[in-house]
């Protein structure tokens, strides 16, 4: 798939299908691949999968729209797009035309601490921008990046929380897998990815650089001191557990994201989707719930609104119109989702976001024939 033939595909599953066959394979499995055995990685394809929505009948959805607000703002459908770092790994262009297409997609973009183009430069592409951070051992960075992000515009701040260091994505570490040497992390002027540019066999050196970058001691007490430090909103991401979600909302963010890092941190955690109902409850309305991990169609989006999500970060499928199309390719996943959405809203009996909330769902055993499933002929 190249820019031409972008707009020829039908679903995400063929967008994927196409990165897959572009991508170097080490490049592939650390965009596609999952820690350890890969079990959260999977299941968070086979809860979704089994979720069921009960659609209302003699509904007027002769105006239905996906128009939505996040944070706040309007948005043209209740999607972000997650934080992934070294866009530049899959296009030349990477963040830059990932912006854009999110630009003109109407919805927010995430820019990430491992951005391969700096913060201040994405942002300038006019994209409603939120700024990803990692906690970093050195403190006064983590701040000083908080700061330009507010400098460059940005109007979200996304704490994760999960990932005191990486885990084991036992993929990278079969491939030796380290950045070449024209992509870094371009949001540091002493670049920290240096170590992850060193190859060692049987070892991933990005792992290495988180490990030494990344500070483990992330706490409550962090949360505090950050949300007293910016007036951005702030969402804490990498949240599972109920009471966590209290906490954070107790610590003052303005959202959370109920996620499993995309089954690349604890290989047996909660799928994603599993872990959002509780969290809703919890929340109560408190602050927005926002959910990723695994979400990959507008049937996706519409079953995290049953239950109980405001929206949802879209992380992979970005990535793989990107490689498979460059701009052209990341705006046609966009635009797939809407017109997915706007399908599944109106086959619901649902006019618009705000009554997708009100949706009963049920759970559903999988089918027996997987045959035409969307990662049909993916190489793992």
């Amino acid at each position: 798939m190249n820019s031409g033939t972008a707009a020829a595909a039908v679903s995400i599953g063929e967008v994927e299908r196409a990165a897959a066959a572009v991508l170097p394979r080490p490049v592939w499995d650390f965009v596609s691949g999952g820690s350890g055995a890969e079990l959260t990685l999977a299941a968070n394809r086979t809860a979704l999968d089994r979720v069921r929505l009960v659609p209302r009948a003699l509904r007027d959805v002769s105006a239905c729209s996906t128009a939505s607000t996040l944070l706040g703002r309007e948005v043209s459908m209740p999607v972000a797009t997650a934080p992934i770092g070294y866009h530049q790994l899959v296009h030349p262009e990477g963040e830059l035309a990932a912006a854009r297409a999110a630009k003109d997609a109407g919805v927010p973009f995430t820019v990430g601490t491992l951005s391969s183009f700096p913060l201040e430069q994405v942002a300038e592409v006019g994209a409603t921008t939120w700024f990803q951070l990692y906690w970093l051992r050195d403190r006064a960075l983590s701040y000083e990046l908080v700061r330009r992000a507010e400098d460059a515009g940005c109007s979200a701040l996304v704490l994760t929380v999960d990932v005191p260091w990486m885990g084991r994505r036992l993929r990278d570490v079969r491939n030796g897998f380290s950045l070449p040497p024209e992509v870094r992390a371009a949001n540091f002027t002493v670049d920290p990815a240096s170590e992850a540019h060193r190859a060692v066999p049987g070892a991933s050196a990005l792992a290495s650089h988180t490990s030494t970058a990344f500070a483990p001691s992330l706490s409550w007490a962090d949360v505090q001191e950050l949300r007293s430090r910016t007036k951005l909103p702030l969402i804490v991401k990498g949240i599972l557990d109920p009471e966590d979600a209290v906490r954070a909302a107790e610590c003052g963010a303005d959202a959370v994201v109920v996620s499993n890092h995309g089954g690349r941190q604890l290989d047996g955690a909660i799928p994603a989707v599993d872990a959002l109902e509780a969290v809703c409850a919890a929340i109560d309305g408190r602050v927005e719930v926002l959910v990723d991990s695994g979400f990959r169609s507008g049937v996706d989006v519409l079953k995290a609104l049953a239950l109980g999500a405001s929206g949802v970060l879209v992380g992979r499928p970005l990535l793989w119109g990107l490689a498979a199309g460059g701009e052209a390719g990341a705006r046609e996943v966009l635009g797939l989702l809407a017109a997915e959405l706007r399908d599944a809203l109106g086959l619901a009996g649902c006019a618009n976001v705000s009554e997708a909330g009100r949706l009963r769902t049920g759970r559903g055993p999988l089918p027996v024939d997987r045959a035409t499933r969307h990662d049909e002929g993916i190489p793992r």
